[in-house]
């Protein structure tokens, strides 16, 4: 007999009235206590959604960020330049919207040692964990994934090895685990859209350029994978592989 489950994988689409609030956050227009209540609103509704579509486990859809790979710059000081556009840049196809290409921001990268000012991911699930009963996914980036973010130029002062920055990276992500283990999370997703983006000849050549064969890269980033997971034991962790996403393309 084949037990089977179906899960989203983790983020949904943001309802007009959240979208509205962070607008009107950055205009200061409303204080952040009045966004939370609106999040803590919206995180309310897609649980319901969850629920009543019959999902075993479910998240609160990262409402609360800007992108699933943005928490550890928004949680941690110490990078320069690094918008939406850190995650979202390349050449995108699509045939029905058009192709759209986006240029590596040129000023993004690690320049200072990393200090981390606030969880990631705990204070999200301390919320879920409040309005579910269901199982609770918690998401979090593969750390191999912000390979993207140092540069031999601009990171040389702060991290004069690559290594060295991945280090810190994953110290961060095995303190995240661990809390989010201590608060009673069983169930972690790591997300790593960039292993498969390795076939596409433009992105294999821009992390051949650290000086690594792809196979020393995707050998190197389930090591650091793996450093993550050992940290909680007791948590099961999945992975989430993709092509990435622009716009639907």
């Amino acid at each position: 007999m084949i037990d089977a489950r179906a899960e989203h994988v983790g983020s949904l689409l943001r309802p007009p009235e959240l979208i509205e609030a962070r607008e009107a956050r950055a205009a200061d227009a409303i204080d952040d206590a009045q966004l939370k209540a609106i999040e803590d609103a919206a995180v309310r509704d897609v649980v319901t959604l969850q629920e009543s579509a019959g999902c075993p486990v479910v998240t609160d859809g990262e409402l609360r960020r800007e992108s699933f790979q943005a928490e550890l710059v928004a949680a941690t000081d110490g990078f320069e330049g690094v918008g939406l556009d850190a995650w979202l840049w390349g050449d995108w196809h699509s045939e029905e919207l058009g192709d759209k290409t986006v240029e590596r921001p040129p000023e993004m990268a690690v320049a200072r040692r990393l200090r981390r000012r606030r969880s990631l991911a705990a204070e999200e699930f301390a919320f879920l964990r409040a309005v579910t009963d269901r199982v609770g996914k918690v998401t979090l980036p593969s750390p191999s994934l912000f390979g993207n973010l140092w540069s031999p130029e601009r990171s040389g002062q702060a991290y004069p090895s690559f290594d060295d920055f991945m280090t810190d990276v994953v110290d961060v992500l095995r303190d995240e685990v661990r809390e989010l283990r201590r608060l009673g999370c069983r169930y972690v997703q790591l997300d790593a859209p960039h292993y498969p983006l390795l076939i596409d000849p433009t992105w294999r050549a821009f992390y051949e350029a650290r000086g690594w064969s792809v196979e020393r890269w995707l050998s190197y980033g389930i090591e650091l994978d793996n450093a993550v997971i050992d940290a909680a034991p007791g948590v099961t962790f999945g992975f989430h592989l993709c092509r990435g996403n622009q716009d639907s393309r």
